[in-house]
């Protein structure tokens, strides 16, 4: 015979465990994307050889108790394209982008921008906001103020 205080017990443990999914889940998505870089001596440092199977990396930059995200991922044509994970007409949702192929997808209003066409002249409504980098042999260096300039964004 099932009693009152059985069912309360079982439907207690049913909803402990949808909440534990729940928090993982939460917390492998929120934390789990981005890797945290620091600079030296006013550069961050990236390797080259992380971009080379064409799959955006994402990564945070810490300013002032504020973190900047921003990604890196290598074209089609072996340059490596960076930019702020925000952009002029969707920051306010702090959804940023994710990778679709040869294109990043805003997360936000879903338009999609090539890969190869991310840089100083794509720039305005929802494209990727321009960070500027320079290759360097096996690493790609990122000034510490270009990064500041996109704050905004966060």
């Amino acid at each position: 015979m099932v009693t009152k205080r059985t069912k309360q017990v079982v439907l207690a443990g049913i909803l402990t465990v949808v909440m534990l999914v729940g928090a993982v889940s939460v917390f492998a998505f929120s934390f789990g994307k981005y890797e945290k870089v620091k600079a030296d001596n006013g550069i961050v440092t990236l390797p080259v050889a992380k971009l080379t199977d064409g799959k955006a990396r994402f990564y945070k930059f810490e300013d002032g108790g504020k973190e900047i995200a921003f990604f890196a991922v290598k074209a089609a044509d072996g340059s490596i394209r960076t930019a702020f994970d925000a952009c002029d007409s969707c920051y306010r949702s702090k959804k940023g982008y994710e990778q679709q192929g040869d294109k990043m997808n805003c997360n936000n209003c879903n338009q999609k921008f090539a890969i190869n066409r991310l840089g100083p002249n794509a720039t305005g409504g929802c494209n990727p906001g321009y960070l500027p980098n320079q290759p360097k042999g096996g690493t790609i260096s990122i000034k510490a103020s270009d990064l500041k300039d996109g704050a905004r964004y966060f």
